[in-house]
């Protein structure tokens, strides 16, 4: 093995463990978001949610890099700001949305179709290739979601109004995962601008996220939720289930995904991304005593080979 080789190798350990690790640490975050979302709302959540993380993305960058303010061209503010409103945003007030609606374990499994939006918005933005076996990927992927979502309704968050709801909470889920795929790609094209080697994660991170914050808060003043958000911050158990998701999901989840775009490439980081709706299934079981059907499973298992297919294609 040449030294070439060997780089090239350890870079892509570095980036398929971080995706790996953010998998995990997502997953984890969802249970708290679903939490933190019924006791009070999506809105807040992601108001908050962004807040808490910007303060901890600010220490981290004092800490590790010895200043606050990161170091970047105004494209990578624009590239990686547009990232956060479409990822963060946008996306993510359909995900928080679809955790209430439709319960993490469908949630997830709904961005299990992220890298469906992802590959598209690589080849149509970086040029990356999209071969016909992609196709078949895709297929299989949605046919993955669609056995999960035609299972019967056990999970936490049905109730007895459950078709506006449920169709609700999908079209939620289809937001998010098309915030995170193309979120993603814009957060490659940022970390890369005029550089030939990529921005430092936590840098990324904190950019992403301070723009993200601002535009929400922005839509909380624009859409008068300033009165709800008021008093979210009096619901101290609300407040603590968001702060644990907020460490481990937008915080470390987030950095660590930003540093397995760098390190491998977009479309593999995203399939280890999407390993969630298989790690998230027992899960719910041990929590929540959310026994997944076999259709749930195999749903599930298809659903990421899907991807699979799709992303090394």
């Amino acid at each position: 093995m040449t030294l070439s080789q060997r780089e090239k190798l350890d870079t892509s350990l570095i980036g398929n463990s971080a995706a790996i690790l953010t998998a995990f640490l997502w997953t984890g975050s969802s249970i708290l978001f679903t939490s933190a979302g019924k006791r009070i709302g999506f809105f807040s959540l992601n108001a908050y949610r962004s807040a808490i993380t910007v303060g901890l993305l600010v220490v981290a960058h004092v800490v590790l890099l010895g200043y606050v303010l990161p170091v970047a061209t105004g494209e990578q503010w624009f590239w990686m700001g547009l990232s956060g409103i479409v990822g963060l945003g946008l996306g993510d007030f359909g995900l928080f949305a679809a955790y209430i609606l439709i319960g993490p374990r469908q949630a997830l499994l709904l961005m299990a179709s992220s890298p469906i939006f992802a590959s598209v918005s690589a080849f149509l933005m970086l040029g990356e290739t999209f071969p016909s076996l992609a196709i078949f990927g895709i297929a299989v992927t949605l046919f993955g979601i669609v056995v999960v979502l035609l299972e019967k309704q056990n999970h936490i968050g049905a109730s007895a109004d459950g078709g506006k709801r449920r169709a609700w909470g999908i079209l939620a889920g289809v937001v998010a995962a098309a915030g995170q795929g193309v979120g993603l790609v814009l957060s490659k094209e940022g970390m890369y601008v005029g550089e030939t080697v990529a921005m430092n994660p936590v840098s990324a991170a904190l950019i992403r996220m301070t723009v993200a914050t601002a535009f929400i808060w922005t839509s909380a003043l624009f859409f008068r939720k300033m009165p709800e958000l008021k008093k979210t911050a009096k619901d101290r158990q609300g407040l603590k289930f968001l702060s644990g998701g907020a460490v481990i999901g937008p915080f470390l989840g987030m950095t660590l995904s930003l540093l397995a775009v760098a390190y491998t490439e977009a479309g593999i980081a995203q399939t280890l991304l999407s390993l969630e709706p298989l790690i998230i299934i027992p899960l719910m079981w041990k929590i929540y005593g959310e026994r997944t059907t076999k259709r749930g499973v195999v749903g599930a298992v298809v659903a990421v080979v899907g991807v699979t297919i799709l992303m090394l294609s």
